[in-house]
């Protein structure tokens, strides 16, 4: 009985006239098997080891050849019931409750502001972090589209797209196929086993949503043998994701500012040409259009759009934070990028303008007043000499009159 209401399954999501009957006429390695996804969590635990591995030993020379740096960062003093209070309560207190460890620690509420600002810049990603990700992440694009380019250049539906529905479900899966589905699959499976401790950006959310329409992609499109679409949308994603994870590498590093402008309006361009322009005139228009040429629609048929869909309007989010990061880039003053880490640019700014305060607060308003007692001195003095200059033109008109 199972076994009959997987196949009813399987049949629910195939074309009208097609059963997975139809499907299972194929040897076992010439087809996608849902079991065949299994393979997937291990390898995406091997890809979490190989990637330790990589951040470890190989992205920390490679941060030097390019001069990446870490900032010095002043830290909190110690403090007890401030630390017990951003660890289990909140990392920005309110002005209330600023109110209440004003009082339970004995500080200005300067002080309690000037703690919280840099306990939370103590918890922001290094520089080497960044760029160990951005790393291991370009490694793994740029691996993954070389060898998905070299097994998809000299097949039919990579130039016709209406190959992609040719006598489809019945379609020969070729091993490197296969493989290049289940690397892509475990890479972004290990995306998300780490994104909890990887370094948490704006678009955190979005990100979510990204790996998880992705993994659903894939292992629905495998094991409805959508795999002929399937790898070209694989290849139209990682050609944009290389080089913007070169762009950042250079970004981190110190000296290659030209470089960096140079890859990152390079990656604009690929981006919305790709994301924008190709994956929904050539991509989506083969799966909702072309596809109806041979077949009826059907439940896959809509779960599969919905899908690219969701993947679409992620486009047209990351589209609108390149298009504002293009606008500083014309103005000069793009600095870092749009989906940097989650600390607000003000702090950050206020981190720069404060980095000679210490951690008592009130050192900055001492040398304020210092400031301002030397400038009050220099007028002083200024005035005095004022006027003994005019005592001393006075006193010479005097004796010239009475010459």
């Amino acid at each position: 009985n199972s076994g009959t209401f997987y196949i009813y399954l399987c049949d629910y999501w195939l074309p009208p006239g097609v059963t997975w009957r139809d499907v299972e006429q194929l040897a076992d390695s010439e087809r996608a098997r849902p079991r065949d996804l299994l393979i997937a969590l291990p390898l995406a635990l091997g890809f979490v080891a190989l990637r330790y591995v990589f951040e470890r030993f190989f992205a920390p020379p490679m941060g030097r050849c390019l001069g990446v740096k870490n900032r010095i960062q002043a830290t909190a003093a110690p403090s007890p019931k401030l630390e017990s209070f951003y660890t289990q309560r909140s990392r920005q207190p309110t002005q209330s409750e600023i109110v209440n460890l004003m009082s339970l620690c004995g500080k200005t509420q300067r002080q309690i502001e000037t703690w919280f600002r840099l306990r939370r810049n103590q918890d922001r990603p290094c520089q080497t972090k960044k760029f160990g990700e951005a790393a291991w992440r370009f490694f793994f694009y740029i691996t993954a589209f070389t060898a998905g380019l070299a097994c998809l250049i000299d097949r039919p539906w990579f130039w016709d797209l209406r190959e992609c529905w040719r006598k489809y479900p019945v379609q020969i899966m070729e091993r490197a196929h296969y493989w290049y589905y289940m690397l892509e699959l475990g890479f972004y499976g290990s995306l998300l086993l780490r994104i909890s401790v990887d370094v948490k950006r704006k678009d955190f959310k979005e990100q979510v949503i990204h790996h998880l329409a992705t993994i659903f992609l894939l292992s629905f499109s495998y094991c409805a043998n959508y795999l002929r679409i399937g790898t070209l949308v694989m290849l139209l994603h990682d050609s944009s994701d290389i080089l913007l994870e070169s762009a950042k590498m250079f970004n981190y590093g110190t000296g290659w500012r030209r470089t960096c402008d140079t890859l990152f309006v390079v990656f604009t361009m690929v981006f919305l040409v790709t994301r924008l322009v190709i994956f929904p005139t050539k991509i989506i228009h083969t799966t909702l259009v072309l596809s109806m040429e041979d077949f009826k629609p059907f439940p896959g048929y809509y779960f599969f759009n919905v899908l690219l869909m969701v993947l679409q309007v992620l486009h047209i989010f990351w589209a609108g934070l390149i298009l504002r990061m293009v606008y500083k880039f014309m103005k000069g003053k793009l600095e870092k990028d749009e989906r940097s880490d989650e600390e607000s640019d003000v702090e950050e700014e206020e981190d720069n303008n404060g980095r000679n305060v210490d951690q008592g607060g009130d050192h900055c308003w001492e040398r304020s007043k210092d400031k301002l007692n030397s400038q009050r001195s220099m007028l002083t003095n200024n005035c005095v000499l004022n006027n003994l200059t005019n005592h001393r033109e006075s006193v010479a008109d005097k004796m010239r009159k009475a010459d």
